[in-house]
């Protein structure tokens, strides 16, 4: 796919970005729409812009190109982080970092970037919002509750806690209704199978939903694994480095612990997860690692149903999954 593009690797941050490649070396421009009109000025149509994955920075570049049929990829930050260190690169500017994105995309095949739906961009920016309320919530408790140890020598810090916490609950609330409503109308009959595995609820099966934007980003579920970043890792070099099996967590952080969450209930409830989970104690392994393995095993089985549209059923999973 890239041997007949020319790569155009972007830097990008708050204010600027940077752009690099072999034919017009390195130049930056404002990261606002003037900067963008003056970029796809200089893109021939063979260009190909690879950017890094930079929260809410590289969006509207890449919405915007892509709406001016312009090739875009965005590649994951680590990925590119760990590819500048094989080089043993020592120089790190942005000028540097937009030509290090440009050689990545150069020698490696890179994902096309796809544009959000409205509806995909709210759900996105709720999940975002969502996420930041729930820390803030968590933080709260863990307020409230050095107060109680400290036997509330302020009333006034402890009621406005508390005030806080409701505020925040009824916020929680509302952007879930509203994460909810959106779902529905484009994913309904996904939502309901999703929610037949024994051990996803309604709030990791919209998770799932939003980020693998009904699983069309993956074409396998070892991809989806990945992504969530509970693919096993061994350590050990030779017979002298001999490390314990952990996962990489290399992938989205939030989607993680729900799924895990989720993976201590299909332990109970999941016939297949049980399995698994009472095999590998059996065998002597710790239940962290068995815990990982039925994580593993549950994106697995969502995977199988979502490609399927058939509901959960303990002997099609199986084979699947």
């Amino acid at each position: 796919m890239t041997k007949d593009k020319k790569i155009y690797g972007i830097d990008i941050s708050k204010d600027v970005f940077d752009v690099y490649s072999e034919s017009t070396g390195h130049y930056q421009l404002k990261n606002d729409v003037s900067g963008f009109k003056q970029l796809l000025k200089s893109l021939p149509k063979t260009a190909l812009v690879v950017m890094e994955a930079t929260g809410y920075y590289h969006y509207r570049l890449a919405q915007f190109l892509h709406k001016k049929c312009v090739t875009v990829s965005v590649v994951n930050p680590l990925s590119v982080k760990r590819f500048i260190q094989m080089k043993l690169a020592k120089v790190k500017t942005d000028k540097s970092d937009a030509k290090s994105i440009c050689e990545y995309g150069t020698v490696n095949e890179v994902p096309l970037y796809n544009a959000l739906t409205d509806v995909q961009s709210e759900c996105l920016q709720l999940f975002r919002l969502l996420d930041s309320y729930v820390k803030k919530s968590t933080a709260t408790k863990n307020k409230i509750h050095g107060e109680k140890t400290l036997g509330i020598p302020s009333k006034t810090v402890y009621n406005s806690l508390q005030r806080d916490l409701k505020h925040l609950k009824k916020e929680i609330a509302l952007l879930e209704n509203r994460l909810l409503e959106l779902v529905k109308q484009d994913q309904q009959h996904q939502l309901t199978l999703l929610q037949t595995i024994p051990g996803i609820g309604l709030k990791t099966a919209l998770f799932l939903i939003v980020v693998t934007d009904g699983f069309k980003k993956f074409e396998s579920a070892s991809q989806l694994c990945s992504y969530v970043g509970i693919t096993p890792t061994i350590r050990e070099s030779g017979s002298s480095v001999r490390g314990r099996s952990r996962i990489s967590k290399v992938g989205n952080r939030k989607l993680r612990n729900m799924v895990f969450l989720a993976a201590l209930s299909a332990c109970t409830y999941n016939k297949a997860c049980k399995a698994l989970f009472d095999r590998i104690v059996a065998k002597g392994k710790s239940k962290k690692l068995a815990l990982i393995a039925v994580a593993n095993k549950l994106l697995k089985q969502a995977f199988a149903i979502a490609k399927s549209g058939l509901p959960y059923d303990e002997n099609f999973v199986s084979k699947l999954a």
